[in-house]
């Protein structure tokens, strides 16, 4: 298989997660068979892990998003990372080579409700240390 190939694929997924195979094919300038088995290897490989839609916080009505960073005493890291992704509020978890070892996508009702999240489940995990908010305002792109 080729790199650049499937770079061209991913970066079709990427801008348009909804591109039908023949659009991918013409964009990327390969067959529709082609965009199908790259597509079915980064799959199964992990590396295409789920199609999204984005959103707009700013318009989305009766919901708030925070990025939550989250600092993880390291000996509980397997632990407390097992019990985040089972958490329905988080929406997505990442590892993050940032200021946090974990950002954590968190959907509420409003404010309170993720603060609610926040200190009601994210912090009462053992091996949570700390979780820092920021709330998402606007999509610019």
């Amino acid at each position: 298989m080729n790199a650049e190939t499937e770079h061209r694929i991913l970066a079709i997924l990427e801008d348009d997660a909804q591109a039908s195979y023949a659009e991918i094919a013409d964009r990327a300038d390969v067959s529709k068979p082609t965009v199908r088995k790259y597509i079915d290897k980064l799959e199964s490989e992990g590396v295409i892990v789920g199609y999204s839609a984005d959103i707009d916080p700013k318009k989305l009505s009766g919901t708030s998003i925070a990025m939550v960073g989250i600092d993880v005493a390291s000996e509980r890291y397997v632990e407390v990372t097992r019990e985040l992704k089972n958490l329905d509020e988080l929406e997505s978890l990442y590892t993050s080579s940032g200021d946090h070892m974990l950002m954590a996508e968190v959907r509420a009702a409003d404010g309170d409700a993720v603060g609610d999240v926040i200190h009601e489940k994210i912090l009462t995990i053992d091996g949570v240390e700390a979780a820092h908010p920021s709330f998402l305002q606007e999509r610019l792109k």
